[in-house]
């Protein structure tokens, strides 16, 4: 019984929450809703945990779904690369659920919080099989799921701000165009491969010249990822997003839906197009690495400038993901494996600044700007020291988890492209605290408007964010986790024996 519990791991971390969200969604108990969606992510968690010790052991798993086995069926795999982003969507998935308990009822009315949920589970799944499949047109599958949950998700907001209406439009617009370019790419892929299968795809690529047929199903399917991924200049539709969509689903969003698409544009990269070396050079040093320079100084330029805290926050992302795709067009082992390790950082980084700020929202019953932050640090100190921790670790300062993917990208591109590029990455990273100490100092040191001083802190709100800011501090000592996990995945990517 356990060996067959164990052998169905990577299609239960699917269907378990695919599943209980078509359930959940029928529970008129807003509160039982929550609880069954609270049991689904920790099952969900859990699964993963025992996923990465199945990979830790065999190093591969491949799973045939209905035993069609591949090419001819649909595979999932989970391997050091993909088990990462697992990882990351249900541990938060977990965390950004409990911390909705509260948050969400003040945001929604009692008859919408059902649906939500049930759309928060199927983003959830849509995400982990966005990341585990083993097929090309699978994948597109799962990634117009999440896609269209997380766009209803973001349309829940409407009840706060009808902008949410728009923002939710915007995204549904441009993630068809994005999943309209991937879907064309697979298209071309398939005639001259006749395979849906990418390690399939992979093989039959080894054999065959560069033409133009690949050159167009390459670059249709990297920029309908890029979209997905919000890859600075194809980020537009991120800023509103998160901006307007109910504060919890920010937090779920913010931590775990670019982290899927960029793991795809690290396996399009590095894995499927590895036969194609030339096209994929070129790629990586004429396009990905100049966006990511600009979006690293883009989106902390536009941070700097920006009064609403969750679009600042949402602007902030976008140099974070430069951080992430800047590692990997460098392309070395060591960079690859810092771009992860950012990965994985930035989704705890994120998750508990939007947190922070959510938890500053509900206590004031304001959409958070920087006037109305004035003097509140002194009035609720447990969330202005998670705060604090959070944006050190979103600079990278010593001790904390945002230093080490930093001092892992400087490392390797010093080893690869010189000092330009680590001038880069600090000075990208010392503009960042121009913002981050705007909000710090109207917290702190700004007087407190009176009719906000009884403020009172509710555990059931700040135990994710305790948290979550633990886990900042964390792997800021001891990253070998992350870190060892991070190498694993470069060197199955970049196909290096260790």
């Amino acid at each position: 019984m356990i060996d067959i519990f164990i052998n169905n791991l990577p299609i239960l971390i699917v269907t378990v929450p695919l599943m209980m969200s078509l359930f959940v969604v029928l529970v008129t108990n807003s509160y039982l809703s929550f609880l069954l969606t609270l049991a689904t992510t920790f099952i969900t968690f859990l699964i993963a945990i025992l996923l990465y010790q199945e990979v830790q052991s065999y190093s591969s798993i491949s799973y045939a779904l209905g035993n069609w086995l591949p090419p001819l069926g649909i595979e999932y795999i989970i391997d050091h690369v993909s088990i990462i982003p697992i990882i990351i969507i249900s541990g938060i998935g977990f965390l950004a659920t409990l911390f909705a308990y509260k948050i969400m009822p003040s945001e929604l009315s009692d008859s919408s919080i059902s649906k939500t949920y049930g759309l928060w589970l199927l983003a959830i799944s849509g995400l982990i099989g966005l990341v585990t499949t083993g097929d090309a047109f699978n994948l597109f599958v799962f990634l117009e799921i999440s896609s269209l949950a997380s766009v209803a998700l973001v349309a829940m907001g409407a009840k706060q701000d009808r902008q949410a209406l728009i923002a939710a439009y915007n995204y549904l617009i441009i993630g068809a165009v994005g999943a309209t370019f991937y879907v064309i790419g697979v298209g071309l892929i398939y005639a001259i491969t006749g395979t849906l299968n990418l390690a399939d795809i992979t093989s039959k690529l080894a054999l065959m010249e560069d033409n133009r047929a690949l050159i167009a199903g390459f670059g249709f399917m990297v920029v309908g990822i890029m979209v997905k991924a919000a890859v600075f200049p194809l980020h537009i539709w991120l800023p509103r997003a998160y901006a307007y969509a109910p504060s919890a689903v920010s937090i779920l969003l913010a931590a775990t839906a670019t982290k899927a698409s960029l793991y795809i544009l690290a396996r399009i990269l590095f894995s499927v197009f590895l036969p194609s070396e030339n096209i994929v050079s070129f790629t990586l040093t004429y396009i990905i690495l100049p966006l990511s320079v600009f979006a690293m100084f883009g989106g902390t330029i536009m941070a700097i400038y920006e009064k609403d805290i969750k679009r600042l926050l949402a602007h902030s992302s976008i140099a974070q993901i430069g951080y992430i795709t800047l590692a990997f067009s460098i392309g070395t082992k060591s960079s690859v494996a810092a771009g992860f390790i950012h990965m994985s950082n930035h989704a705890l980084i994120k998750g508990g600044l939007f947190m922070a700020i959510t938890s500053i929202s509900y206590y004031i019953q304001k959409r958070v700007t920087i006037e109305n932050l004035s003097g509140l640090g002194k009035a609720m100190p447990i969330t202005f020291c998670c705060f604090i921790i959070c944006s050190l670790s979103l600079a990278g300062l010593p001790l904390t988890a945002g230093f080490i993917s930093k001092l892992y990208l400087i490392k390797s591109a010093i080893s690869s492209e010189g000092l330009w590029l680590s001038f880069m990455i600090l000075f990208s990273s010392a503009l960042s605290l121009i913002y981050l100490w705007k909000m710090i100092e109207t917290l702190w040191l700004s007087p407190l408007n009176k009719k906000d001083i009884k403020i009172k802190e509710k555990p059931v709100i700040y135990s994710s964010l305790l948290l979550i800011t633990f886990l900042n501090i964390y792997f800021g000592l001891d990253a070998s986790l992350i870190v060892n996990s991070s190498f694993n995945a470069s060197n199955l990517l970049l196909g290096i024996n260790k």
